[in-house]
């Protein structure tokens, strides 16, 4: 089995973007990513943890939800905000420092989606910390395995 052909994404300053095209429909796709107890099911970068998730199955704008994480080898929780869902499109989300994490599906044939996956940092309280601690290209090192990840998994 290759290797998925994760891209990167030019979609302006302050934000990391990857793209994948993923053999699966653009509804299953985004049914995962709107429900926050999968996002677990989602995870490249090793730090969601599956068990301690509060708020709906399903996201709608507006709705709140917590995610048991794990850094450093330390347990957290953070409770997002979901920003903007568009059913079968996109799902973004505010992280309580000010980021997003965004997903957008575009079904480019039946049963094909590209799914491109943003850590927009435009929004964060301080931008330039997260990119002197490197947050920013962890972060796309994240993106860049979820994706891959995610694509393995329909092929």
């Amino acid at each position: 089995m290759s290797q998925p052909q994760v891209s990167p994404v030019d979609v302006g300053s302050h934000k990391v973007a990857r793209r994948v095209t993923v053999n699966a429909p653009a509804a299953e796709l985004f049914a995962l990513a709107a429900n926050p107890h999968r996002h677990h099911e989602l995870d490249g970068s090793g730090t969601v943890r599956d068990s301690t998730v509060k708020g709906p199955e399903k996201l709608s704008t507006g709705d709140k939800f917590s995610v048991g994480m794990k850094q450093f080898g330390l347990p957290y929780k953070i409770t997002s905000t979901a920003t903007e869902i568009v059913d079968g499109q996109t799902v973004e989300w505010q992280h309580p420092m000010g980021h997003k994490w965004r997903w957008d599906f575009r079904e480019t044939s039946p049963g094909v989606t590209e799914v491109t996956e943003t850590f927009d940092y435009t929004t964060a309280r301080s931008p330039k910390f997260l990119e002197i601690t490197g947050y920013d290209k962890k972060n796309g090192e994240g993106i860049s395995n979820t994706l891959a990840k995610l694509a393995q998994r329909y092929s």
